[in-house]
């Protein structure tokens, strides 16, 4: 039997035509930005679609921010509400992308978890707030 790296004679000769078949399947696909595919499959920049997308991203990556944090601080989402002065259910809120949180109480969590926060605020195309 022949053997190059576990394969029988039959696989080597087979193996090239498979290599040449993923070339050929390559060439049918084509790499394009993730910016390009968000254009295509959400809307452009500017189209309420895509406004919609971005501020859900904003949240949910907010979210995650204060999840990250504080797990990194060995806190429970009870403690962290204890300390920001609301239940453990508001704080699972926050961390799981509610949109209806009061941004009062995203800032006791940042500043709870002692967390830098800032803001930029642009307005036709100029900032207005750091």
């Amino acid at each position: 039997m022949f053997s190059h790296k576990n394969m029988t004679k039959s696989e080597f000769h087979t193996t090239p035509l498979k290599i040449n078949n993923f070339s050929r399947m390559k060439d049918k696909f084509k790499t394009v930005s993730l910016d390009t595919m968000i254009d295509k499959h959400i809307g452009k920049r500017g189209t309420k679609r895509r406004d919609a997308f971005e501020n859900e991203l904003r949240i949910d990556l907010l979210g995650q921010a204060i999840k990250q944090a504080r797990q990194e601080r060995d806190l429970t989402q009870e403690q962290l509400g204890e300390l920001v002065g609301v239940q453990k259910s508001q704080i699972s809120k926050i961390e799981n992308s509610v949109k209806n949180a009061r941004f009062e109480t995203i800032l006791k969590v940042f500043d709870a978890l002692d967390a830098k926060v800032s803001f930029n605020v642009e307005l036709n195309k100029q900032k207005i707030a750091f």
